[in-house]
């Protein structure tokens, strides 16, 4: 694997200040967050993959309105037909008891329920909601779902991740999507070894590729740091940063950041 599975610290991590500026909406039975330009344009649009805590997380929607603010039409489904984690689950949880039998119906959470909530809502953005290009940003859980989505013919144009996990060496070979990473230094889920795992498949493969570690950060610091600890802040925010570059230079083909 080019990540390992989840564990307690995909759970865990600070809820951040502020109102979502976007709307809860559904693609057929699938509710996800919206967020608009301020052009209200679809042309370049964001799928954004959450992390177990799922799309109504505040912390959540707040990075797809900032995804928003620089130019992109965002979309974020709900992965986990309303079974998402709660932040900051008790020791003891078993998240991998969750990703395999729980959920509705006890049908839990891989591929094999991910992938069609996934192609369903690519579908709807390419179709009725006239987007043009899709780049797909996946936070830990949600990178899996990027991973396999850039592969030949699955609707993905641009990919970026942070701290991914579930993620499999294969997925990462077939991905044909530029691909922009954002890592932390202390990470069991993605940790030194599987991110060089993870570097030497990029470097003899043939897509464009970049890899970012951020120093004093574990898992999750790109959706769940702590604004008030200066080093998590500036990390959660040079990984953002690191995002709309990457979508500026490969889907839009410029570099307009918007403060």
């Amino acid at each position: 694997m080019a990540s390992n599975p989840g564990a307690r610290c995909c759970t865990i991590g600070v809820t951040h200040e502020g109102q979502a500026k976007g709307e809860l909406k559904d693609i057929e039975d699938v509710n996800c967050y919206f967020s608009y330009p301020e052009d209200k344009s679809t042309a370049n649009a964001i799928l954004l993959l959450p992390d177990v805590i799922g799309h109504k997380f505040i912390n959540a929607q707040l990075l797809a309105d900032q995804f928003a603010a620089n130019g992109y039409f965002v979309v974020m489904p709900d992965l986990f037909e309303g079974d998402p984690i709660p932040l900051n689950r008790p020791e003891g949880f078993d998240i991998m008891e969750w990703h395999s039998k729980s959920g509705p119906q006890g049908k839990g959470h891989g591929p094999g329920q991910v992938d069609p909530i996934v192609t369903k809502v690519i579908k709807e953005m390419k179709g009725n909601l006239g987007v043009k290009k899709i780049g797909a940003v996946g936070y830990c859980f949600g990178a899996k779902s990027v991973a396999r989505f850039s592969a030949k013919g699955k609707g993905v144009d641009v990919a970026a991740m942070a701290h991914p996990s579930f993620v499999d060496a294969a997925e990462i070979k077939a991905m044909e999507a530029p691909l922009s990473i954002a890592a932390a230094e202390t990470d069991q889920i993605f940790p030194a070894e599987k991110r060089r795992e993870t570097e030497d498949i990029l470097k003899e493969h043939h897509i464009p590729y970049q890899v970012c570690l951020y120093s004093d950060v574990e898992h999750g610091f790109a959706v769940r740091g702590d604004p008030k600890n200066p080093k998590a802040k500036f990390a959660k925010e040079a990984a953002f940063l690191q995002h709309v570059q990457w979508f500026d230079e490969y889907l839009k083909g410029k570099r307009d950041i918007a403060a």
